[in-house]
Formats: structure tokens, sequence, C-alpha cells
């Protein structure tokens, strides 16, 4: 059974190779691919000096920055193409700590997604201000509100897939790019009918490097809940 672990980056030169040591020092036996986004600041030239310390460390670069959910879509389509079972995703800058992908990996014995969940068990978040965490909580409350899905945390970015759900995804027809992107991608799961798990996870911000998130990424996915609620009620995307 393989396991590939995808990371988008976008000038992550401070985090990148901490990141593939830390994944590689705990879950040797599986593969990972950095899905670069052309960073300016030389991200890409630190992973190739890591691949041949690490055989199963790939890296794929786009022409530009086009958004996460691209980006992981690019991943989610490299990884189906070379048959891989289970697929993770997580973020490159230590925010998701790769000791519980082996955790969530043996979840999918029982279940096809597991999530990593900040607010399964209370609120596990380090190092936010209060604004950004009443923000991400009530985010995850409309989502749950609006699109009727049973999850805490439907925004988290941690999460590993069984290739089945991925396979039943129609990736091409995702609408959302951003922060939004998380929620369509597990409602899309759900919808169909596969088994969503939440693994409790302690998430820690960014220490190094300046956070992607917009207001325009916001906004999208006030927009976008409603659109999938829509889809929901009357059977279509639109």
């Amino acid at each position: 059974m393989k396991t590939l672990i995808i990371s988008p980056t976008y000038n992550e030169r401070k985090n990148v190779a901490q990141i593939i040591h830390e994944v590689f020092s705990r879950n040797p036996d599986h593969h990972m691919l950095i899905v670069d986004d052309s960073s300016p600041d030389g991200t890409a030239d630190i992973v190739r000096g890591l691949q041949s310390k690490f055989p199963n460390l790939f890296l794929e670069i786009r022409e530009k920055k086009d958004g996460l959910g691209k980006a992981y879509i690019y991943g989610f389509k490299w990884a189906l193409a070379r048959h891989y079972d289970f697929i993770a995703q997580m973020d490159a800058d230590m925010s998701h700590h790769p000791k519980e992908i082996k955790k969530m990996v043996e979840l999918l014995k029982e279940y096809d997604v597991a999530i990593g969940s900040r607010y399964i068990n209370g609120v596990s978040v380090v190092n936010w201000p209060i604004r950004r965490l009443v923000i991400s909580y009530g985010a995850n409350l409309y989502s749950r509100f609006a699109t009727g899905m049973p999850l805490k945390d439907a925004t988290g970015g941690y999460k590993v897939w069984s290739k089945k759900v991925l396979e039943a995804i129609e990736l091409d027809g995702i609408k959302s790019s951003g922060y939004s992107f998380q929620i369509e991608m597990n409602f899309r799961a759900w919808i169909k009918g596969f088994k969503l798990v939440e693994h409790p996870i302690i998430f820690i911000d960014r220490t190094i490097g300046e956070s992607k998130m917009s207001r325009s990424i916001m906004f999208e996915a006030v927009w976008m809940v409603w659109r999938l609620r829509i889809w929901r009620i009357f059977g279509w995307n639109k």
C-alpha cells in the first residue's frame, strides 16, 4: 500500500527542508511530492538539493502562483496517475506535524477520509491571535449550518484520502481554490457517501514566513458554502 504526502509551496525556503526531514524521519517508506508554484525565493532549489538524500522525494513546478486548491488538484492527479493507495495533504510550514500521518493512514482501514481536526476535542490551536481563532471557529460553525456536513473542522488542510475517494470526486469540477477548497472537497466526498472521520491534532501556526490567507479567500468561502447547499438540495452544481 503506497502513501504519498503532498505539500504545495510558494516562498517556503525557510521551512521546506525542515518539513521534508520531519516527514522522512517519521515515515521513511512514504513518498513526498512538493508542488511548487515557481517560488522566486528558491524553494525548489532546496528541494532539488535534498532529492539525492531522499529518493522518495519528488518535485513538480507549476508555471505561476495559481491558488492552493489548484496546486492540490495537480498533486492529486499526479498521485492517481501513479497508483498511490493513500494520499495525504499537509502544509509545508510545520503547522501540520508529520507525526500524525501514520495515525490518519491507519484510520483508513475503517474510513475513507481522515481529517486532522483542530476542533474535535475543544480547541487545539497554538500561536493564533484570538481574532483569527474566532474567525476560523465561526467559519466552521457557518459551514456546518449551511452544508449540513457533520464536521467540526471542515476548513482544515491536514487530511489523508483513500484513492477511491479522489477517483470518485470530479477533480476538474472543483470550483474553489482558496480557503473554501477544503470545504468543497470534504463536501464532495460526504455527498457521495464516503465515510469521513476527524482525528484530533494540535495546530501550531507558522513561526517562519508569512500566511497566505487573504480577505478575498475568506469571501470566496462565504459564497461557496451556499453554492454547496443548493447543490445538495437540488442535485446540481452551478
